[in-house]
Formats: structure tokens, C-alpha cells, sequence
């Protein structure tokens, strides 16, 4: 694997590390090992930072084919908490109001997912990396000011429920999905068609593409593998031909 040339690495993205921060810390390590200032290196789909998984990063010439990357069918698995919202659908931020759910039974979630198979229309999260006016709407909603963003047209290919606690309203699902679906956005829409309210409590990216979080790199072991992939053998290559 030639890194600087261009190559692709799949990484297990850590929980609270936004997908920038994965991307320094990779780059740094490589760049480090390799005994370059700074290896181009990019990633190909946003992952939040209270979200773990799989995270294509691209180097070299590779970064390329980043857009047709991000192109590809990726999967989650999520789990959301009924009867509440958050302003950001997640638990970056705290509970903003709550809602009944003794109305809600197993059989009305499995009825209520299945309205979400197929082409939908979904509003991207205000706290979310898309572009206003040449502003991430994030950075703006921290700043106090108030986003509107439009619903845009997704595809959803399956969402499988995977459990479902009467006691504790919440529900564990799994999503395959095209590209620009925000699952956060999906617990808010499902809370809201429950006739209730959702956030989501976890969210793990479990492919993207053919590329499975099984077969990605975690950060306990990156050092091991790029060992493995004999990068200090490679700067040392490229010492003795004087690159």
C-alpha cells in the first residue's frame, strides 16, 4: 500500500472524536512514520462525533474518488429513546420537552418503520456539517443564530428493528441507506410519526460500501498495523533512492 501515491484506509471512528479529529490524528501518525511534513489525506462521509464507525479516509490520489465514495450504500445500526427530543436528535445536548408514549407498542413501531422504506423526504439537523451561506449550520447555531435548512429527497433501502423495550421506550434498529440520510433526522421523523418524540442514544456506522467495521483499523491498533503494513521499510525506501 502506497500511502503517498494514494491509497484507501477504512478506520473504526472513536466515540466524541469528530471525523476531522480522526483524520489529524491519522495523518499525523502516517505523516510521522513516513518522514513527510504532511501526507494529503481526506475522508469520505461525515461521521458526528458521538457516532462510531466505519470512516473511509483517502490519500494521495485517492482522495479522487472521495465524492464517488460517498456514493456508496452504507449501513447503521442506532438506538433511539422515545418520548423525548433534543435540538440537536442526539445527546449532545440535553432533553428540550417530552411526550406521552403508553400509546406506544411494539407493533405500532414496526408498522410506523416500515413508512420510511424507500424515496423520503428528510430535513437535515440544524447542528449538522451542511452549508449556509458558506457557513457550516452548526457553527451557526452555536453562535445563537437560527437555521433553516430544506428537506431534501433520500432513499432508505431497509430498517430492520432489532429490539424494542415497552419499559424503557426505546428500540434498537438497524438502516441501509443512500447517501445524505442524517439517521438523526430519522429518530425525530419516527418520534414524530409515533405521535411521540425520539432522540438517538447511540449510532455506529457498520459499513459503507463493501468496506464492514470488522475489517477497519481501530486507533489501539494503528501503529500495529501500519508495523504490519511495513511503512518504516517503505521511508526507508524512499531514503535510499533520495525521494
Amino acid at each position: 500500500m502506497d500511502f503517498l501515491e494514494g491509497a484507501i484506509i477504512g478506520i473504526d471512528k472513536p466515540y466524541r472524536m469528530s471525523s476531522f479529529g480522526a483524520l489529524a490524528h491519522v495523518r499525523h501518525v502516517l505523516s510521522k512514520r513516513l518522514g513527510v511534513k504532511r501526507v494529503k489525506m481526506g475522508h469520505a462521509g461525515t461521521l458526528d462525533p458521538l457516532a462510531t464507525g466505519v470512516l473511509i479516509l483517502c490519500t494521495g490520489k485517492m482522495t479522487k474518488r472521495i465524492e464517488e465514495l460517498q456514493l456508496h450504500t452504507k449501513e447503521y445500526t442506532a438506538t433511539l429513546q422515545l418520548g423525548a427530543t433534543t435540538p440537536s436528535f442526539d445527546m449532545e445536548h440535553a432533553v428540550d420537552a417530552t411526550y406521552p408514549v403508553a400509546h406506544i407498542s411494539r407493533e405500532l413501531v414496526e408498522e410506523t418503520l416500515k413508512r420510511f422504506v424507500g424515496d423520503i423526504r428528510q430535513v437535515p439537523p440544524a447542528y449538522s456539517a451542511c452549508m449556509v451561506n458558506g457557513k457550516r449550520a452548526y457553527e451557526l447555531k452555536r453562535k445563537g443564530h437560527e437555521v433553516e435548512l430544506a428537506a431534501k429527497t433520500i432513499h432508505i433501502d431497509e430498517i430492520e428493528l432489532q429490539s424494542f423495550d415497552e419499559r424503557a421506550m426505546t428500540l434498537s434498529i438497524r438502516v441501509v441507506c443512500g447517501k445524505g440520510t442524517y439517521i438523526r433526522s430519522l429518530a425525530r421523523d419516527v418520534g414524530e410519526a409515533l405521535g411521540s418524540g425520539a432522540y438517538l442514544t447511540a449510532l455506529r456506522r457498520t459499513r459503507v460500501g463493501e468496506v464492514r467495521v470488522e475489517d477497519c483499523i481501530t486507533f489501539d491498533h494503528l501503529d500495529e498495523w501500519l508495523d504490519n503494513m511495513g511503512v518504516d521499510d517503505l521511508r526507508r525506501g524512499q531514503e535510499t533512492r533520495g525521494e
